[in-house]
């Protein structure tokens, strides 16, 4: 899996809006969606306390809309063509900055509806502040899509059951974490997982801050056109 981790975060700020003229998208989008919708490749907004990001950053990407009612309720429509590479990761970012040592709990509740077809995943991306490390938690995947890295171990962690990979995509280390039976609902504690990686692995330390927790859909494939909804998000840390 091949991808540019800081142009992800930053790019949405520094890049030029670029609308990709896929109004049709919202269509897809449930009536109430009201509050917020853009089809800009770098469209983004604040509401409730998260970010929300179209992002579409990958090449070879095709037309993409994002809609929301809140930071916690919101959805994507996607048309990328079916070749290789990840084209984009709209998501909701809820930022934290705590160190891991003072971090006391880390939780999230999602609740999602995304296609049968297509290649994707849906994860949390969460980042350090000076993005030397990344973990991804995959809840579901479909299609040819896998982690950057080795398998490490298989682990059960925050209420899941996981297949542990690690490696670096050139400009950090990658941290991916890839439940074992698809989830389209649950919570996940995050701190268990913070903790296992700082205290039982090393692979980083616990005096690291963690800044953003997003959570989102890695989109590679979604030809003539596929929903992703995130019918329910909560982030929550403290």
């Amino acid at each position: 899996m091949v991808r540019s981790t800081i142009r992800k975060i930053t790019m949405a700020v520094l890049a030029p809006a670029m609308a990709l003229g896929a109004t049709v998208g919202l269509a897809s989008a449930p009536a109430s969606a009201a509050v917020w919708n853009s089809c800009d490749r770098w469209g983004n907004t604040s509401l409730n306390g998260y970010r929300l990001y179209n992002n579409i950053w990958g090449s070879g990407a095709g037309s993409q809309c994002v809609w929301a009612n809140s930071g916690t309720n919101w959805g994507v429509w996607a048309n990328h063509p079916n070749t290789g590479g990840i084209k984009s990761y709209p998501n909701s970012t809820k930022t934290i900055n705590k160190t891991i040592d003072s971090l006391g709990w880390l939780t999230s509740n999602y609740n999602v509806s995304v296609p049968s077809s297509g290649a994707y995943n849906t994860s949390y991306d969460i980042w350090d502040t000076d993005h030397q490390y990344e973990i991804m938690l995959w809840v579901n995947d479909n299609g040819a899509v896998g982690p950057i890295g080795t398998w490490q171990a298989n682990v059960t962690l925050g209420g899941h059951n996981w297949n542990v990979y690690k490696g670096s995509n050139g400009s950090n280390q990658v941290f991916s974490f890839l439940r074992t039976s698809d989830s389209s609902s649950g919570t996940v504690d995050i701190k268990p997982i913070l903790n296992w990686i700082a205290y039982t692995k090393g692979w980083m330390s616990g005096n690291e801050t963690i800044g953003d927790v997003q959570f989102g859909y890695e989109v590679t494939s979604s030809s003539g056109g596929l929903n992703f909804n995130t019918n329910n998000l909560t982030i929550n840390g403290g």
